[in-house]
């Protein structure tokens, strides 16, 4: 993640390194800001290259800009990496959310509402979800609110199946609202914990099922609402999230196929950029391969090795 990066780091500091010809002539030795502002430039490319949003980049700029003001130019060359490294982890430790603090408080059975788009990995996000808990102790009830797509009920069956949780669902075509109230009910009169409510994978575009969401939030009232994002597919899961936040309203993030960005924008800049925490990334396939969001951990994604 971020390997090329890396590449244009070190472009970036032979560009501060070397005075240009005006420079040597005024026998300027520190950082000049011009030789600043070629550095800007070059680490803005690369950061909007990697998917990293606009908003996030400018952040990254300033946070530089101040380190570098000033500095001779031969440790100016050494700070660069190390002030984009800290730029970034400052917006990654901020972005980081604990999934179950946020909920104390709250009376149990704790609905959780999970939105996105098709193809985003939400059931299957879902699905860990709901074996993390189970590993914490606690009882689930998964709802099938995704009565649009027959598959889309009969994965959460399988994963349901395979994880011993009871599912609650309703016929292909089905008021999704319904299927809330019934889960819902359910776990009050069977104490369950937990309500997962699965939802259609709707375009935020699509005006009609956007409205229909809002329902399904009046009838369910949930006491979370989890964006599910594809981190392939860079900014525009930022852009989903922040239609969806806008629509229903979103108390945080999780973001799949983590493992597979080679880029890594929407990690660093979904969370920031609406203003939520990123509670889960996805890394993988298995049940256990939804893990706690660790802004250390990341930035040693950002910055491994080629």
């Amino acid at each position: 993640m971020f390997k090329f990066l890396r590449r244009k780091i070190r472009d970036a500091e032979d560009t501060i390194a070397v005075p240009d010809e005006q420079e040597q002539k005024k026998g300027v030795f520190g950082v000049s800001e011009k030789k600043i502002e070629e550095l800007l430039w070059q680490l803005e490319l690369a950061l909007l290259e990697a998917d990293v949003a606009l908003e996030v980049v400018e952040e990254i700029k300033r946070k530089i800009a101040r380190e570098l003001a000033g500095m001779p130019r031969k440790e100016a060359r050494e700070a660069v990496e190390a002030s984009l490294k800290e730029a970034i982890r400052d917006i990654l430790q901020r972005s980081e959310g604990d999934f179950l603090a946020a909920l104390e408080g709250k009376e149990k059975p704790y609905v959780i509402m999970f939105v996105g788009v098709n193809g985003s990995g939400k059931t299957t996000s879902i699905a860990k979800m709901a074996h993390y808990l189970l590993k914490k102790g606690y009882s689930c009830v998964m709802a099938a609110g995704d009565t649009f797509r027959a598959g889309a009920i009969e994965q959460l069956e399988l994963h349901a199946e395979r994880l011993g949780v009871k599912l609650i669902k309703h016929d292909f075509g089905a008021d999704p609202a319904a299927v809330a109230y019934d889960a819902i009910e359910h776990a009050k009169a069977k104490h369950k914990d937990f309500v997962l409510l699965d939802t259609a994978g709707r375009m935020q575009t699509n005006i009609n099922l956007m409205a229909e969401m809002e329902k399904i939030k009046r009838v369910a009232q949930p006491d979370m609402i989890i964006f599910v994002g594809d981190s392939l597919t860079g900014n525009d899961a930022i852009e989903q999230a922040k239609k969806f936040n806008e629509v229903v309203g979103i108390d945080g993030v999780i973001l799949t196929k983590v493992d597979a960005d080679a880029k890594g924008g929407a990690a660093l800049s979904i969370a920031h950029t609406i203003h939520k925490p990123l509670f889960f990334i996805g890394v993988g396939q298995g049940y256990d391969d939804q893990i706690p969001f660790n802004a250390e951990w990341m930035l040693k994604r950002i910055f491994e090795e080629d």
